[in-house]
């Protein structure tokens, strides 16, 4: 169960549900002043009102190498190289060079 629901949280619907769940807190979705930070306790976490693309950074991109299993392994693999593209070309966008 703890590979489904990680699973779920990454890839294009983590993506979606981050954005989604950002705006209804009233998050940025980016602001390039405000860098990622690596909280040290899920309460600290959890009270962060930082934009939705550090969400991407603090833990998103973290919950590849928390799969269990090979086959979690295997498709947390795929959604993380989507969630990197993605931000890479969101960036490059935000930047003005796409």
């Amino acid at each position: 169960m703890q590979d489904a629901d990680r699973l779920d949280a990454i890839g294009a619907v983590g993506i979606a549900r981050a954005f989604a769940y950002s705006g209804y807190k009233g998050h940025e979705a980016y602001d390039p002043a405000i860098g990622p930070q690596m909280h040290d306790s899920f309460e600290t976490y959890s009270k962060s009102a930082s934009p939705a693309i550090n969400h991407f950074y603090e833990k998103l991109l973290l919950l590849k190498d928390r799969m269990n299993t090979g086959a979690s392994k295997e498709i947390a693999e795929r959604r993380h190289l989507y969630m990197e593209r993605y931000l890479e070309r969101f960036l490059r966008e935000w930047d003005g060079l796409e």
